[in-house]
């Protein structure tokens, strides 16, 4: 959506008068563009924004332009803001034809009898603000037919002023697109699809690869146990593949926006500095890194740790592209001001732009186009997953993702991220540790007491290994149900430790709600490696997190801060 320039910015540009004096309007030239629908295909630059007329009133309709706005297949409607709730005064019959409304329903009501269950709320704020202004607005909407059947809208929005400026009327002309809608829609699940082809079968080689490496290594450990030297080098490389594998995942999920963050609030120009060391050998002798940093940067909420790694994979792609050498550049920007929101297409606020610029051999269009597909890559030895996983950072960050190439010029890659202040709530903020004190046992001085919930016996028995060899006391449970019914029957439990996603039956979650209301003190972690939002659920307590795979050091790092004390 993309609203025109202020009333007071309309009476300082040149007009275009009609019918000798009659009315007189601003042209668009270009302005209220955006993602509304232009039925010619090309920007609107003639046609009015905003309009001034000599003669008040609705009753002259005896002449050639009032039947042309009758007889036009395009809907029509006039409102009058001077009235109370600002009504329709006028549609013509194809609005009544568009909508299935009758006049009588039509006229005297807001405009709003067109909303619906599934209209964007926000869409409905922002043209509400527009024609508060006074201000052109076009936009698309969802709206809904008289019979509740939904269509979308291509709605154009202009304010009516008299010879004083004085606001006398809103025009708005509409279109039915969900025919194009439903083609775009369409066309971007087709193109998932495909994405999801090749994400599937670049997953299965490379994981087929990764299990052999385990597998073969394990059996060399369990043939070599009598040579403990052979089986310790044996299992060492399962465990490296295994590590692998746990880092590809990671990556898949990013790509997914499904993996979950830890943003912290962090200054973009400082972990540019701090990590340069490591980007310059990233690049090599042949490449010069410039840094052009923009002082007195505001915070951003990002997680440190993927932002590195997105920055270190664009890095990556500007050396690759400069097999002879040259410079790339890392600079810094803050994206502010109504016209350089605009730009971005942005939501209102203020971004950081981190920008790497090299002048490589670019990309053509149609690489272009497919440059964050996961797998899809122009190196000969790589997976492709690089700028994949780099959108799906940045999306998953409520930022923007932006790459312009010319073949011969070079690249440039934009992250463009909100400030820490704009409001947004990032997906995976820290989890609040839950370090409720455990309820008194008989036992005490006894080890803690860990209830294991998973479905997978291998994981489940893995992680009762693990937390027997450090001195728990463990209970184990395949289910949710079994769990549950394991603290109604009055089991010691100090930490309850379940998987989130549990297939067949009750879900982790469900069983942390169940379990604080059987014992409001009990501290729970959860564990998973699909993640999605997930802090604020159970009961509005945030979750204390553990992101699968873990490591067993972790594991008992996390178990001890559960607990609230020494183990």
């Amino acid at each position: 959506m993309v609203v025109g320039p202020k009333k007071e910015d309309t009476l300082n540009r040149n007009v275009e008068v009609q019918g000798g004096g009659q009315s007189y309007g601003v042209r668009a030239d270009g302005e209220i563009e955006g993602n509304a629908y232009e039925p010619m295909g090309n920007p609107g630059v003639n046609h009015w924004q905003a309009t001034y007329i000599n003669r008040d009133g609705l009753q002259d309709r005896g002449n050639i332009f009032f039947a042309a706005v009758e007889m036009t297949r395009m809907p029509m409607v006039i409102t009058d803001p001077r009235q109370p709730d600002n009504p329709i005064v006028f549609c013509n019959g194809a609005f009544l034809d568009l909508t299935q409304y009758k006049e009588d329903d039509v006229v005297g009501r807001n405009c709003r009898l067109l909303q619906g269950p599934q209209t964007d709320r926000r869409t409905v704020d922002e043209v509400r603000k527009a024609v508060a202004e006074q201000r052109a607005v076009a936009v698309d909407i969802l709206n809904y037919k008289a019979d509740g059947t939904p269509f979308w809208n291509a709605l154009f929005i202009g304010p009516i002023f008299d010879q004083d400026g004085q606001l006398l009327y809103f025009f708005a002309s509409q279109m039915d697109i969900t025919e194009r809608r439903t083609s775009q829609e369409s066309h971007l699940q087709a193109q998932k699809m495909e994405a999801i082809g090749q994400l599937t079968a670049g997953m299965a080689h490379d994981f087929n690869n990764l299990l052999q490496v385990i597998n073969g290594n394990l059996e060399v450990a369990l043939i070599s146990l009598e040579k403990p030297d052979a089986a310790r080098a044996a299992l060492e490389r399962a465990q490296r593949a295994a590590m692998r594998a746990g880092k590809l995942t990671q990556q898949l999920l990013t790509f997914a926006r499904k993996q979950r963050l830890e943003p912290k609030a962090v200054n973009i120009n400082t972990l540019v500095v701090e990590f340069s060391e490591m980007l310059v050998r990233t690049l090599g002798d042949k490449v010069d890194l410039r840094l052009d940093l923009r002082p007195g940067l505001p915070l951003c909420h990002l997680d440190p740790t993927h932002l590195e790694m997105a920055l270190l994979n664009v890095l990556i792609n500007a050396r690759d592209a400069m097999p002879d050498g040259g410079q790339v550049t890392v600079g810094t920007a803050i994206v502010r001001g109504e016209e350089r929101i605009r730009r971005h297409d942005l939501a209102p606020g203020t971004y950081v732009d981190l920008c790497v610029v090299d002048k490589g051999i670019g990309m053509p269009p149609e690489v272009l186009q497919r440059a964050t597909e996961p797998f899809f890559t122009t190196k000969g030895p790589g997976t492709g997953l690089g700028l994949a996983m780099v959108h799906g950072f940045v999306q998953q960050s409520h930022g923007r993702l932006e790459i312009d190439s010319k073949p011969g010029e070079g690249t440039t890659v934009r992250m463009i991220f909100p400030v820490a202040d704009n409001g947004q709530d990032g997906a995976g903020t820290d989890p609040d540790q839950d370090t409720t004190t455990p309820e008194a046992d008989a036992m005490a001085g006894s080890r803690p007491s860990v209830l294991v919930v998973e479905d997978n016996d291998d994981v489940r028995e893995l992680a009762e290994s693990v937390l027997g060899m450090a001195g728990y006391s463990v209970l184990a449970a395949a289910s949710g149900e079994k769990a549950l019914d394991l603290l109604r029957e009055g089991a010691r439990v100090d930490l309850l430790f379940t998987d989130v996603i549990m297939p067949g039956g009750m879900s982790g979650l469900q069983l942390v709600d169940e379990a604080r209301q059987l014992r409001p003190r009990l501290p729970v972690l959860v564990t998973t490696g699909y993640m999605d939002e997930l802090p604020g659920r159970g009961q509005g307590q945030r979750l204390n997190i553990l992101a699968k795979p873990y490591k067993h050091g972790d594991l008992l790092e996390r178990v001890e801060a559960a607990l609230g004390k020494e183990v």
